[in-house]
């Protein structure tokens, strides 16, 4: 244990780094070394690249990750900084690249969507008018009461207006649109 006289003019990250740094390996410690020397210069050098931050802090915990497998493989150590700088190099290009085919993808997609043609392609326009011609054909078939009513609660009278307008009861208005509209229902096929 440390005595608490030696830490108390170490400041919070300190002490954290020191006791961490007793748990760490030695390759996890070169590792830590390394990336408290490189880090801010790989995340600047990442965001040249023209990445968004967040992106650019990928790219980076990416490139230490590696080194820690390049290390634990007993890979050359020879020039390790030109070594990160070369991965991160091929990280953030790579980063691009992927950025770069995601705009692409939802250009193309918006551009496609912003000139569709609204209008039903033909298959549609033969669905909608073999559907208009069955329910035209249903209510010409129906008594010429119904009709009127349904005339007239399609321009948005209420069933009472209907009543006065046709010379009917409220409950007559009601049962020949309940049966005009089941009839519409059967034929459309809903």
């Amino acid at each position: 244990m440390i005595p608490k006289d030696s830490i108390s003019g170490l400041s919070s990250p300190t002490i954290a780094r020191a006791v961490l740094s007793a748990k760490l390996s030695e390759i996890e410690r070169e590792v830590m070394d390394i990336f408290e020397q490189f880090r801010d210069p790989l995340l600047r050098y990442a965001l040249s690249f023209g990445i968004p931050v967040h992106d650019a802090e990928e790219v980076t915990q990416e490139v230490f990750l590696c080194l820690f497998r390049h290390l634990q493989l007993r890979r050359s150590r020879k020039n390790l900084r030109g070594w990160i700088f070369r991965v991160a190099h091929n990280l953030a290009l790579k980063q691009l690249y992927a950025n770069q085919q995601s705009y692409k993808t939802t250009s193309d997609r918006q551009i496609a969507e912003e000139h569709a043609d609204p209008s039903p392609d033909p298959e549609e326009q033969l669905s909608l008018a073999q559907r208009r011609h069955r329910l035209l054909a249903v209510v010409k078939a129906l008594p010429e009461a119904d009709q009127g009513c349904l005339r007239l609660r399609a321009e948005g009278l209420r069933y009472r207006e209907i009543g006065a307008v046709l010379g009917m009861s409220l409950g007559a208005v009601s049962i020949s649109l309940t049966r005009s509209l089941a009839r519409l229902i059967r034929a459309d096929g809903r």
